[in-house]
């Protein structure tokens, strides 16, 4: 059985600590789609926006492969849609690397 979204939510954000991100942004978007097949099966939509060293130098690909490393579990039962922004902090403007609501990042 599915855990709660809350639970999903916090469980996304605690395991993917182990970046060790300057900024780590998990958003819970399930509300928006309800009635969607994905929803019916008890999975969650979220969004995340990750600001780590770590991606510093690395392809879109490989980034996301890191994410999908930390939750590679939740994505079979908790998770049905994953939104991703992952950037380097030279990618991200200044503001999208510390703790403000809504930061413009660069395109």
């Amino acid at each position: 059985m599915p855990m709660a979204r809350a639970s999903v939510a916090d469980v996304l954000e605690q395991r993917l600590r182990a970046l060790q991100p300057l900024r780590l942004e998990v958003r819970d978007d399930s509300a928006a789609h309800a009635g969607h097949a994905g929803a019916r099966g008890g999975g969650g939509h979220f969004e995340l926006l990750i600001v780590a060293d770590r991606f510093k130098g690395l392809p879109r690909v490989a980034r996301h492969r890191l994410v999908y490393d930390c939750v590679s579990d939740l994505m079979q039962r908790d998770v049905h849609a994953l939104a991703m922004t992952l950037l380097a902090p030279d990618e991200a403007l200044p503001a999208a690397v510390t703790r403000s609501p809504d930061p413009p990042l660069r395109k």
